[in-house]
């Protein structure tokens, strides 16, 4: 499968359904690993329903879409994150919700996703990168240190621990 090229679009509000599918898919496919996280996204509740709105109105949602027009997966593309990092004083991406499609998997997407968004950041002027994930996710937590990602610290929320990572970013993503 080609990953070359891959293209970004802005979801907008009345894409809803579609994130909410993509989210209910990757929470099933993590369910069926034996993990237990995102089973929010199974049932999700007015306040999950309410942070998709708010992302969505501050364009903050991305479909990832393949040469052939296809969904590959999704992400949200912030650039302040109080609820798990914050007041920062460096300025920084933050990604959350990234979603791969099963039907894509096995073939580096979420790599390549990570650095189509890190040049993104650099031609914005951004140069760090940060992401949550599970802290009881040690797949998902290698995974992000294989990308270069350090681990920042952790914070508890209602649902999980989660490890806050960050990546500065430079060089050439061409």
């Amino acid at each position: 499968m080609m990953t070359q090229n891959l293209s970004f679009r802005q979801l907008t509000p009345d894409q809803l359904p579609l994130i909410l599918q993509l989210l209910r898919e990757a929470a099933t496919a993590i369910q069926n690993k034996g993990l237990d996280q995102w089973n929010t996204w199974l049932q999700p509740t007015d306040d999950n329903i309410s942070w998709l709105q708010a992302g969505l109105l501050n364009n903050e949602f991305f479909s990832v879409i393949t040469g052939n027009q296809e969904t590959a997966g999704m992400f949200r593309l912030s650039y302040s994150d109080l609820l798990y990092w914050g007041k920062q004083d460096k300025p920084a991406g933050y990604v959350h919700s990234l979603v791969v499609r099963k039907k894509f998997s096995g073939h580096n997407l979420g790599t390549t996703i990570l650095r189509m968004i890190e040049a993104k950041l650099l031609e914005e002027g951004y140069h760090l990168l940060r992401l949550d994930c599970n802290a009881g996710n040690q797949w998902l937590c290698r995974y992000y240190e294989s990308q270069g990602f350090t681990k920042a610290g952790q914070v508890k929320m209602p649902h999980a621990l989660n490890n806050l990572y960050e990546k500065p970013l430079a060089g050439n993503y061409e």
